[in-house]
């Protein structure tokens, strides 16, 4: 029996169309969630601008817009403000990979500000203690006393976990606590604390400093070109460590037997621990790793940044380490998603000044919108939206069938309603000749 080759191709054609279908839907699956609950959050925040906005004699659209356009022109209207919106990202990307790979293992890791705080303390002693070491010694000292003094925080609330069934939300709340006053206490200490009573540590030596990217680029392209202001283009080098940090998570998640043991246990840990994977170990081992992305994120901070001291009372109500719930949450745990959410809630913390400013809108309207997204992510409102709209209307998110295949024999799937794929039966060669 001959099958005609323009079946055979018109087959393979529909099998490229079946797959690029497949991915079509995984990542429409993907990202329709995060980007319908920020399209929501922006239209609860218009909402909050019209209902407080003090002028009604000025049309409320023009002013939601206006608003807005400010919030972006602050964010990313200029190369100084993508500066500024970078040294915000930067912090975030390392605490949200502390809350995203906590959250591949199915737990809740809250202690990333702890974490950060500890692991900024970590490295601020360091530098101050060391002080006549170069700095190719000093820097990578300071980061790994950060890495370590984090991974022992979170190592903590894994402990906890894995071998008292201490839930980790409550252990990482109270470690938080226990970090801010602990830092605050060091920080007031000698011999870390600065002269005539100030409550904040000695800056930093110089040589234990991270330097600025427009530094770095004034020093390699400076000879006939024009100098970048270090005080207007502030972001430092830590944002590419950040990236190199995001790459470290999506192979330790997708490409080591580490990232899909810890995958399983936050899927099922009964079928885990059925399976033979250690789980006590792995929650233990997936916290301190988390601790020591959070470290990371506190010491990058503290050395990249003008000023390069400590100041008691700022852990507690430094944002990051919560922002990184949000960030994770809204980037689905995935290293590119991270990424753009960081950039998203970044963007928002840095054009919140600017919107007041020149659309005098009060700053706290970012926080009620990064509220919003986190309430719209975990309230599952997208897959509500998709079961209440017409047939006609709803985005075809099913699983693709793949068709069987006997020896060479491939049985194809009967067409239905929706035009799947037409049934066929492919001979081998074999089964010609015969």
């Amino acid at each position: 029996m001959a099958v005609p080759v323009k079946q055979t191709e018109a087959s393979q054609e529909r099998s490229r169309a079946s797959r690029l279908g497949t991915l079509a839907r995984k990542y429409g699956a993907a990202i329709g969630p995060p980007i319908f609950a920020v399209i929501l959050a922006m239209i609860a925040g218009a909402i909050v601008i019209l209902i407080t906005w003090p002028d009604k004699t000025v049309d409320p659209f023009t002013n939601v817009i206006h608003a807005y356009s400010a919030l972006f022109s602050g964010s990313y209207g200029s190369f100084a403000s993508i500066s500024d919106t970078m040294v915000k990202v930067s912090p975030l990307i390392f605490a949200s990979i502390s809350v995203a790979i906590a959250f591949r293992a199915g737990l809740f890791n809250i202690g990333a500000a702890g974490q950060l705080a500890v692991g900024a303390m970590a490295a601020d002693i360091v530098g101050l203690t060391f002080t006549s070491w170069p700095s190719w010694a000093l820097i990578p000292t300071m980061l790994l006393a950060s890495i370590l003094a984090g991974a022992i925080w979170g190592g903590i609330a894994g402990f906890l976990k894995a071998w008292r069934g201490a839930h980790e939300v409550v252990t990482t709340i109270m470690l938080n606590w226990i970090a801010f006053y602990g830092t605050d206490y060091l920080i007031n200490s000698d011999p870390f604390k600065a002269p005539f009573g100030t409550t904040q540590t000695i800056a930093l030596p110089p040589n234990g400093t991270l330097p600025p990217v427009v530094g770095v680029y004034n020093q390699i392209f400076g000879n006939g070109q024009p100098l970048l202001d270090t005080f207007t283009y502030k972001v430092d080098v830590s944002i590419f460590f950040a990236l190199i940090a995001l790459v470290i998570y999506w192979f330790i998640i997708s490409r080591t037997t580490f990232g899909y043991e810890i995958r399983v246990i936050g899927q099922n840990p009964k079928a885990a621990r059925y399976a033979g994977i250690p789980t006590k170990r792995n929650t233990f081992l997936v916290m301190a790793i988390a601790g020591a992305f959070a470290g990371l994120a506190g010491s990058t901070n503290l050395m990249g940044q003008s000023g390069y001291n400590l100041t008691a009372t700022a852990f507690s109500i430094l944002p990051t380490g919560f922002d990184a719930i949000a960030v994770a949450l809204l980037g689905q745990t995935t290293a590119i998603g991270i990424l753009l959410a960081s950039l998203l809630i970044g963007g928002l913390r840095s054009g919140s000044t600017a919107m007041q400013a020149i659309a005098h809108v009060d700053p706290n309207l970012v926080l009620i919108i990064e509220a919003l997204v986190l309430f719209f992510i975990a309230a599952q409102f997208f897959p509500a939206l998709r079961r209440i709209l017409p047939v006609w209307l709803r985005p075809r998110f099913r699983p693709t069938l793949q068709a069987a295949t006997i020896d060479s024999t491939i049985v194809g799937l009967p067409e239905n309603d929706n035009g799947d794929e037409l049934s066929r039966v492919e001979i081998s060669e074999f089964e010609k000749e015969e």
